[in-house]
């Protein structure tokens, strides 16, 4: 069984601009490749889990956002870091397409990406961790039994605010990714 430690996209590995369609849009925060390098370099898995409403709002085609993924792994790979998978969810049950209107338990908070990719790679979810910056993933990473970590950047500062004001607590609050990759490898 493998370790994996599985990442929100939007403000944790990239910044949060919204909805973004097009690989142009993406700003990776300078810290991301030498994150995932030393994920890499600690024998982790790294996957991405994202929900993306985008889809299910007509804002984005499937197509568009798998784009994305391929060229930010490329990007990733270029720089000597390797993530190995990319996990979304188009669904909601408010969505405009009525193909992705539905509750489904691949969105987060919803741990079915993890739970997934937990089949997909045979990870061992009890060695493994949940890194983002919203209450959606801390959850989704206890539901699968992961350690959570909720980093700071991207809406990490209001999501604190809000587990805080629910009782709720990540297993770690770090900075920002690298900081989080810092404090695993310390344990």
């Amino acid at each position: 069984m493998s370790r994996a430690i599985f990442l929100d996209r939007d403000g944790t590995l990239i910044r949060d601009k919204g909805y973004i369609c097009f690989f142009d849009e993406v700003e990776i925060f300078p810290f991301s490749i030498q994150a995932v390098r030393m994920m890499n370099d600690c024998g982790f898995r790294v996957i991405v889990i994202t929900n993306q409403s985008a889809i299910g709002r007509g804002i984005c085609t499937e197509s568009q956002v798998e784009t994305i993924h391929r060229n930010l792994t490329e990007y990733f790979k270029l720089n000597s870091a390797v993530i190995d998978a990319f996990y979304y969810s188009p669904y909601m049950e408010d969505a405009k397409l009525p193909e992705f209107r539905k509750r489904d338990q691949s969105r987060k908070p919803e741990p079915g990406m993890i739970l997934q990719a937990a089949r997909d790679f045979k990870i061992d979810l009890s060695e493994s961790y949940m890194i983002g910056d919203s209450s959606r993933d801390i959850i989704a990473g206890h539901r699968s039994g992961c350690k959570s970590i909720l980093v700071l950047s991207g809406n990490g500062p209001q999501t604190r605010q809000e587990l805080e004001e629910q009782n709720m607590k990540p297993d770690l609050i770090a900075d920002d990714l690298l900081d989080a990759v810092e404090k695993i490898i310390q344990e």
